[in-house]
């Protein structure tokens, strides 16, 4: 299991807040009945992010040129610099306002011909995490049309680009990065000796309410294989579920333990010995970050596209943990100058990745059966 040790920076201040609960990352598809006046309120206009979304909906600069819609710290910087005139770049809190954004500029389904709703800009372009766009509908969509940007990537990033469809359908997503949920320990010399023990260490009794779980409960429960008995012994360890926070809850001593995309942690790695980070040698769920066209929009730029699988851009972005998923070889001579620990972390031998697995859409079927294991393994009050 890679161990790297580290130190970290904490982001912000004050009183890190526990993010709400959402079943299977974003819960059911977006439609005119379930954002209404109020949801948008409660998803943008009643919290920070219901500053940009006035912006957002009302545009800026060029009212006819397309623009990116994506979320806060949700893509790099020097890669959207380049992105081309006349594109624009646009951003909102988070992806459940991003989708209600969406959902009032007529892109899910709302508002018919002529009404205001329709007159609102739409973006051309959407990032966001894989378990968010399985929220889109297909007819939302409209595929890339850049074969010869998807065939560049590894196999495990074609089912992604498809949105799990059918071998064959129409790729309708860049994947064009991923990150295993990794382990991220403070001051815990004991815990980190245990480290053959992988996921189950997050089991040990001495963690009760010393953890930070992913906010998705699928996540969660990816971690023990749904397991009903360790799914339980592990929500008994919760603080939170907020892995928006985690790091901010492990910096002040609040948690001693966070499970977190490991690109979140790659900029914070420091000399400080407080922090380490586990990779469980039996492997981990992934995150993937997609771009997806929308319907009508206008096509993406390749040259901006490709700019983010290739020198000099790739090497900066594996400094700060977006690691696109190309074949090993590419990545592997991007990461010749890393400090081997930080190499080997990105990059993990190829038995490991290859027990890491995603996490595609589930039926409702899935999703009832799911819940109910969930709400079964609740601690007690």
């Amino acid at each position: 299991m890679p161990i790297v040790n580290c130190c970290l920076t904490a982001r912000g201040s004050g009183v890190p807040r526990v993010a709400a609960m959402a079943f299977d990352f974003p819960g059911p598809a977006p439609s005119a009945a379930l954002l209404r006046r109020r949801r948008l309120l409660q998803l943008g206009l009643g919290s920070a992010g219901g500053l940009l979304l006035p912006a957002l909906l009302g545009g800026c600069g060029r009212s006819d040129a397309p623009f990116l819609l994506a979320t806060e710290g949700a893509m790099p910087p020097p890669w959207l610099k380049r992105l081309p005139a006349p594109w624009q770049q646009r951003t909102v809190a988070g992806p459940g306002e991003l989708l209600a954004s969406l959902a009032a500029s007529g892109g899910a389904g709302s508002g018919g011909a002529g009404s205001d709703v329709q007159s609102r800009p739409r973006p051309a372009l959407l990032a966001l995490p894989d378990g968010w766009a399985s929220s889109l509908s297909v007819a939302q969509l409209q595929p890339l049309a850049q074969p010869q940007l998807l065939e560049q990537l590894s196999a495990a990033a074609q089912p992604l680009s498809r949105l799990y469809r059918s071998e064959g359908s129409a790729a309708l997503a860049f994947p064009w990065a991923f990150s295993p949920w990794v382990m991220a320990l403070r001051s815990q010399p004991a815990l980190a000796k245990r480290a053959a023990e992988g996921w189950e260490l997050l089991l040990d009794p001495g963690l009760r309410q010393k953890l930070v779980l992913p906010s998705s409960p699928r996540v969660c429960m990816a971690l023990v294989r749904g397991d009903f008995e360790r799914l339980r012994a592990l929500r008994a360890n919760a603080l939170a579920y907020d892995d928006a926070n985690a790091l901010n809850l492990l910096l002040s001593g609040a948690a001693a333990v966070a499970v977190v995309p490991l690109q979140a942690l790659i900029p914070l790695l420091r000399r400080d010995q407080r922090l380490q980070v586990l990779l469980p040698a039996s492997g981990a769920p992934l995150s993937w970050q997609l771009l997806l066209r929308l319907a009508g929009g206008a096509p993406p730029p390749l040259d901006w596209l490709q700019a983010v699988l290739e020198p000099p851009l790739l090497p900066r972005l594996l400094a700060a943990g977006w690691v696109p998923p190309l074949p090993r070889p590419r990545l592997a001579a991007a990461l010749a100058d890393f400090p081997p620990a930080l190499a080997q972390l990105l990059l993990p031998a190829e038995s490991l990745l290859s027990r890491c697995w995603s996490l595609p859409p589930l039926d409702m079927r899935q999703r009832l059966a799911l819940q109910t294991l969930w709400d079964a393994a609740a601690p007690s009050l």
